[in-house]
């Protein structure tokens, strides 16, 4: 025991004090008494009473710092539930906010919040990378943060205008974290002090030394328990270190005690707080007094200097540039090369040759390199440049076009080798085609178009740089003119007249050609010169849609016609399918505008029939219903999609496409009414037509589709007013009608041919009502001109359409009666049905009667088998008995032979007579 309570001395010491008694030691009372309980009553905390504030504030302050750390890990999911939590925790907190007002740091977190959700909505490429439910998440987030941002716009944009106040407050906050902890290093000093003071309370003189031989019972147990206890001198050695260290007081020995290394750290951290609050006194002082200031770590800023290109002495010439460009070229495409750096080496490499006059022939073949770097910067070919690289790509393009220009004795081609290059003396030869470097510009031109959203005010400034793209096309073109081939010419001919074709011009400029002269000159040169297909279609498409756009009918028509391109265009490429899609459904609408209704409609078929007319004009892509795309289908089909300028507008084409169903299929209707046979001239027309028909309840038209349904019934019963109402109105022509170029001469033909389908179709229902009627009173009626009417009842009687008459004295129409009544139709069409099932019951019969002709077949054969086996097995006994049952046979196939032969008679017979009725049948419906 006198290993762990060193209130006694060593045994040696006790024997010269026998006799003393042991004191006996009391607890102290108050500091002392609770610094030896181990209790529960240390693990009792003060509790702490918050106000609603506090509490609220607190628990969005714990749920924006949850959303701090998934915003670090790009955790989109955990950031949506944050974000959800968020706005829980702030209706928690309605009332404090009413009092109180907004909280700064929680505009705070929503400015940070939309900041992020905006860098990373524009990382396309993260965005791709992210998983589905990631992606989801982010959608979904974007849309619910600015749906609730609306609430604290006010907030919001005066946190974004004067943030620093937010920085102040946070910098008193950081004072108020600064006095905290001051205050703990100054409880951690009371603390010691406390300890300290306990231990002087508790210091006492040592003890004296107990007299321990009196519990021993004689000196032999004394001289045994040495043995047993070992060696003396090493306890006496350790108990008197203890009393030495501690004073002879062991409470010393359990009581916390500082280390030097803690009080250390301590000091440090009380330095580093007054540091801090120095610096921050600073800091506002320079702020207040200087403006910004940048803090500068490590003394000076080290300056990293570029790798010069060439040493101090080295001599500059050809050779020495070419295999510098060479060295910098070899780079290209490696792992771990900076594209941006090798830019900027080109160019660096381009001024020294032109400083050391190594003429332009050199220019121009590290301009080539440039270009094609500048090309090489994006690796993903699906992606488009950025836009300060595309400004680049622009002027360098420009820049080289203009030197091959100014220097004309400067030969560039394709099938020039390295070899060959002539760049020190005139004539120069350099390897390289300009035609190839414009080519691609202007794919990457699509593409930017391309990646831009169609309705922001990028897609308006990258459209700015297509007048910068059609001048270089018209640079490139004077320079090929005369110094390249015919295959050359057409390539670059193309090319401007993809950038012309779609554009409608009502007036050319004073002193230039037209568009269309431009456009002539152009494709007949590729008609003449073209030597493969593809580039020809291309421009017999292109010129199409350019007469088509201009309202030239005839001429689009006829170049249609000849081509034949309807009957090869399925063996074409994709991109020629859309152009040729394009050009059908420009054909369309030209019809359209002249009045040509079945010439519109034949046109328009094919693109509106299947549904799919935003896929075939390549203006977006729609969700398949049998299987997904791939994702390496998607990116090819998202770079045939056309720029949004040269869209089309899908709800004209469908409007101009009902309206000529409209036009077409309701005097047909009409005509037609009780044929069970009739076809349909177009059947999104009549789906339309159904589905409107099957609401129980229909309102007044709203969309464009449900204005056409109304004009349609307003037609069917002749009402051409209310038709020309709903077809023409200042909703429609809004939507539809104002979008042409001549909007007043389409209506007044919309509201003409309305006028004529509407006669019509009033003669075809009423003609059986009336015995004549009055050319004067149809005319007045459908406001026409007597000429107009006297022209359409004409038609329809030449037609057999109408079975009457004109009467030219009384300038009547009669009626001859001949179209048999509702009751006769529908009697007519009973007849043809039950001809029809007649038809089908004798069909089925003959296949039944067929199988007579088997059983005869079958007969026969058994019978020649028969006779075949008496003959020849007729001898032995056993042969005998073998014939006999063939005759057994034999006389049953005969019996079905004969049966057979009976029953095909008969069937022949019936044959005959089924016809004979037929024919009299037919003669009677004809009679």
């Amino acid at each position: 025991m006198s290993r762990f309570f060193a209130a006694s001395e060593s045994e040696s010491e006790s024997e010269s004090s026998e006799g003393e008694d042991i004191p006996v030691v009391k607890p102290v009372a108050g500091k002392v008494a609770q610094a030896f309980t181990f209790s529960d009553d240390e693990e009792d905390t003060k509790r702490v009473v918050r106000s609603a504030k506090d509490k609220r504030y607190e628990e969005i302050r714990n749920i924006i710092k949850q959303l701090k750390n998934h915003k670090k890990i790009k955790d989109m999911s955990n950031v949506l539930s944050d974000f959800e939590d968020l706005g829980r925790a702030y209706d928690k907190a309605k009332k404090v906010v009413e009092k109180e007002g907004i909280p700064r740091f929680y505009l705070r977190a929503l400015v940070e919040l939309e900041d992020f959700v905006s860098e990373c909505w524009e990382d396309r490429e993260a965005r791709k990378q992210l998983s589905k439910n990631n992606a989801k998440s982010l959608t979904t987030l974007r849309q619910k943060l600015k749906k609730y941002n609306r609430d604290f716009e006010q907030g919001i944009s005066d946190y974004r205008e004067n943030p620093d106040q937010d920085e102040e407050e946070e910098g008193s906050d950081d004072e108020e974290r600064d006095s905290d902890e001051e205050e703990e290093d100054d409880d951690d000093d009371k603390d010691e002090n406390d300890t300290q003071m306990i231990a002087d309370f508790i210091k006492k003189p040592p003890p004296s030394k107990p007299n321990v031989s009196k519990f021993l019972k004689d000196g032999d147990e004394d001289s045994g328990d040495e043995s047993d206890w070992g060696d003396e001198s090493d306890e006496s050695s350790e108990l008197s270190s203890d009393d030495e260290k501690y004073g002879g007081n062991l409470a010393l020995k359990f009581l916390k005690k500082t280390t030097e290394q803690e009080k250390a750290k301590k000091d440090a951290k009380k330095k580093e707080v007054k540091e801090r609050k120095q610096t921050k006194k600073v800091d506002k002082a320079q702020d207040e007094d200087e403006g910004e200031w940048e803090q500068v770590k490590g003394g000076a800023p080290m300056i990293a200097e570029k790798p010069k290109m060439f040493g101090k002495d080295v001599e500059i010439n050809h050779k020495v540039v070419c295999m510098k460009l060479i060295e910098i070229v070899a780079a290209r495409g490696k792992k771990g090369t900076d594209r941006n750096e090798q830019i900027n080496m080109l160019i660096e490499l381009n001024s020294i040759a032109s400083e050391n006059n190594l003429g332009p022939a050199m220019e121009a073949k590290i301009m080539f390199n440039i270009a094609a770097a500048l090309f090489d910067y994006n690796p993903n070919i699906a992606t488009c440049m950025r836009a300060e690289m595309w400004e680049r790509c622009i002027e360098f393009v420009l820049e080289l076009l203009n030197l091959l220009i100014t220097n004309k004795e400067i030969s560039v081609g394709e099938d020039i080798t390295e070899e060959s290059e002539q760049l020190e003396v005139a004539p120069y030869l350099v390897r390289g085609c300009i035609l190839t470097v414009v080519e691609r510009m202007d794919e990457e031109f699509t593409k930017m178009l391309q990646g831009c959203d169609a309705h922001s005010t990028e897609y308006v400034e990258r459209l700015r740089d297509e007048k910068k793209v059609c001048d270089i096309i018209d640079r490139l073109v004077v320079y090929l003119e005369g110094r390249s081939s015919n295959e050359e010419l057409c390539r670059a001919y193309l090319k401007k007249i993809q950038h012309l074709y779609y554009k409608y011009e009502p007036v050319s400029p004073e002193g230039q050609k037209n568009s269309e002269e431009v456009m002539e000159t152009l494709c007949r040169f590729i008609h003449t010169k073209d030597q493969t297909d593809r580039i020809r279609t291309n421009a017999i498409l292109c010129q199409i849609y350019h007469h088509a756009i201009h309202d030239r009918w005839y001429q689009a028509r006829d170049l249609m016609m000849m081509s034949h391109l309807q009957d090869t265009i399925h063996h074409s490429d994709v991109p020629l399918q859309i152009l040729y899609n394009r050009a059908m459904v420009q054909l369309g609408l030209c019809a359209f505008r002249q009045g040509m209704i079945k010439d519109a409609h034949h046109c328009l078929v094919d693109i509106q029939s299947g549904g799919r007319a935003k896929e075939l004009l390549a203006q977006g892509l729609l969700l398949q219903r049998q299987h997904e795309r791939t994702p390496e289908q998607e990116k090819i089909e998202k770079r045939r999609q056309m720029p949004y300028h040269m869209h089309i507008n899908l709800e004209l084409l469908e409007c101009v496409y009902l309206v000529s169903a409209m036009l077409m299929e309701i005097p047909y209707m009409a005509a037609h009414e009780f044929d069970a046979r009739r076809r349909m001239i177009s059947k999104n027309f009549h789906h339309v037509m159904r589905v409107s028909e099957r609401n129980p309840l229909v309102g007044p038209p709203e969309s464009m589709r449900e204005h056409i349904v109304a004009a349609s019934k307003a037609m069917k019963v002749g009402d051409w007013k209310a038709c020309r109402d709903y077809a023409i109105n200042e909703k429609m022509n809004k939507k539809v009608w104002d979008l042409f170029q001549n909007t007043a001469e389409t209506c007044e033909m919309i509201v003409s041919k309305i006028q004529e389908e509407s006669l019509r179709t009033y003669l075809f229902t009423y003609s059986s009502v009336y015995d004549s009627l009055s050319m004067d009173n149809m005319a007045e009626m459908f406001e026409l001109p007597k000429a107009t009417v006297h022209s359409i009842i004409s038609k329809m009687i030449i037609n057999e359409e109408l079975m009457a008459s004109l009467d030219e004295p009384t300038q009547t129409v009669v009626m001859h009666r001949t179209e048999p009544t509702r009751l006769q139709s529908l009697a007519l069409q009973l007849a043809e049905k039950v001809a029809t099932l007649v038809e089908n019951n004798e069909r089925i019969m003959e296949q039944k009667m067929g199988s007579f002709f088997t059983y005869q077949k079958q007969g026969q054969q058994g019978g020649f088998q028969g006779r075949g086996d008496r003959q020849n097995r007729g001898g032995a006994g056993g042969y005998q008995q073998y014939g006999r049952g063939d005759r057994n046979q034999n006389r049953e196939g005969g019996r079905q032979g004969y049966q057979g032969n009976r029953g095909g008679q008969g069937g022949y017979q019936g044959n005959r007579d089924r016809q004979q009725n037929r024919g009299q049948r037919r003669d009677q419906r004809q009679y």
